[in-house]
């Protein structure tokens, strides 16, 4: 029983665990928290939360969700993950076979309560996004859909695994819709776009040798790379439309640009070395994640 539970854990890939769960904490308490002044400014009131969805929904997106993301995975790309020296450690399980059908079993019985809970104090609109969100992790990896063997859909795909949680939140708080916002999310959908293109460079050896297709097999190392590098710029730029102190975020996604740029001309044959710049990339997300938090609370603090 250990050892399975173990093996879970490793597959749900628990350092990865707050880049969903977060996104949807502080979109739905921020929302959820918030309402209009008379001199048209924001208040924010916790005593507003419906704390009990908050936290189902936070706990919902921090293991369960990542268990079936990463699990699925994790048992239909065993294969390509053997060929993979990534694989085996912080960065990607390789999923014995005896843990397949365990792992796809635990993935189901996991979601399938806190989905119930969260259609039950949601709404239409909430439950479509829902769907979006769950449809988009098992569409990833699951065989005939696959969405991660298809060029460009894969980023896209990958990107919608961790935006969506943030638009979950918006909608089941009710948030007002604002230009600004829209440039956040739009920022934010780059941004992961960027991230997954990046990360498939380091596999485009051990994909090419699995017959997996993806971003970085179609296009290339060099041109995946300039690709991320570009899609950070332009999530930057975004960035200087939301409110205030959102544009001192635009210094986030720029970091990332100048973390992938030493790899601007690598070739497919040199690709795994990227893979230093994908543990650069781990670090700079709880950089970023601190440096979000604090902005959130200077946000708020602002009213």
């Amino acid at each position: 029983m250990i050892a399975t539970l173990r093996a879970l854990a490793w597959s749900s890939r628990p350092l990865s665990w707050i880049n969903t769960a977060f996104p949807f904490a502080a979109a739905y308490l921020l929302s959820a928290a918030s309402s209009s002044t008379p001199d048209g400014g924001t208040s924010y009131d916790v005593t507003a939360v419906p704390w009990l969805v908050a936290i189902v929904g936070t706990l919902y997106f921090l293991v369960p969700y990542n268990l079936a993301m990463y699990g699925i995975n994790d048992v239909f790309d065993y294969e390509s993950d053997l060929r993979n020296p990534r694989k085996g450690g912080v960065e990607g399980a390789l999923l014995d076979p005896s843990m397949h059908r365990p792992t796809l079993v635990a993935a189901v019985v996991t979601n399938v309560p806190f989905l119930v809970f969260l259609v039950a104090v949601g709404s239409p609109l909430s439950w479509l996004v829902l769907a979006v969100s769950v449809f988009a992790v098992v569409a990833y990896s699951a065989p005939r859909l696959r969405f991660k063997e298809r060029p460009v859909v894969d980023s896209v795909t990958s990107s919608t695994h961790f935006v969506s949680p943030a638009v979950y939140g918006l909608v089941l708080a009710g948030a007002d819709v604002t230009p600004a916002l829209w440039a956040l999310l739009g920022a934010f959908f780059l941004w992961g776009t960027a991230s997954h293109a990046f990360g498939a460079v380091q596999d485009v050896i051990a994909d090419r040798e699995g017959g997996i297709a993806s971003i970085a097999t179609v296009f290339g190392a060099r041109t995946t790379v300039r690709l991320s590098v570009v899609a950070y710029l332009l999530a930057a730029l975004l960035m200087t439309f939301t409110d205030t102190p959102g544009p001192f975020a635009a210094l986030l996604p720029v970091a990332y640009a100048i973390s992938c740029a030493p790899w601007w001309n690598v070739a497919d044959a040199d690709a795994e070395g990227v893979n230093r710049g994908w543990k650069r990339f781990l670090t700079l997300n709880f950089v970023s994640g601190f440096v979000v938090t604090m902005l959130l609370i200077w946000w708020v603090a602002l009213g």
